[in-house]
């Protein structure tokens, strides 16, 4: 181990913020709220399967109350890819398959949970526009990915 102390790096200064208790809230109509980012998730995190980026983007804006177990009232247009810093924010780096918080009340493959495969961003790869940033939730990698190949697809509503 490496003492940070007086390095002023991360590991000494500790800042971040507390994640509030309860994390997540099981809203009871498909959706989850996440109480750190204010953010709502749709609760199925594998409702649609893989899809190409562009399809997923489609997918999303599309989505609205009545499918995907959603009983919320939300309409086409409500629903939206999120970008790459609002799907980072579901990891937990102490977790892996998935790499999400202990407790939390997302659902998707019945047998085994929350799928751990690619799920895509809506932020483009700025170094390559024919990829797209993904985040893999078997052990939280961040990573682009040729928006052709299939990507899980996770919507999410609110936020700017």
């Amino acid at each position: 181990m490496i003492s940070c102390s007086g390095t002023g790096q991360d590991g000494e200064l500790e800042k971040g913020v507390s994640w509030p208790s309860p994390r997540f809230t099981d809203n009871g109509n498909g959706t989850v709220t996440d109480h750190l980012t204010g953010l709502i998730w749709l609760k199925n995190a594998n409702c649609e399967g893989l899809k190409t980026w562009a399809n997923a983007l489609t997918w999303c804006n599309n989505l609205a109350s009545g499918s995907c177990g959603l009983s919320d009232g939300s309409s086409a247009g409500d629903w939206r890819l999120p970008n790459r810093y609002e799907l980072e924010s579901l990891l937990d780096m102490s977790r892996y398959d998935p790499a999400l918080p202990s407790g939390h009340p997302f659902t998707g493959d019945p047998f085994a949970g929350v799928p751990s495969g690619d799920y895509w961003s809506s932020t483009t790869y700025a170094i390559n526009t024919g990829s797209a940033w993904y985040v893999n939730l078997s052990i939280g990698v961040v990573n682009g990915g040729v928006k052709t190949a299939a990507g899980s697809v996770w919507p999410v509503r609110g936020g700017q």
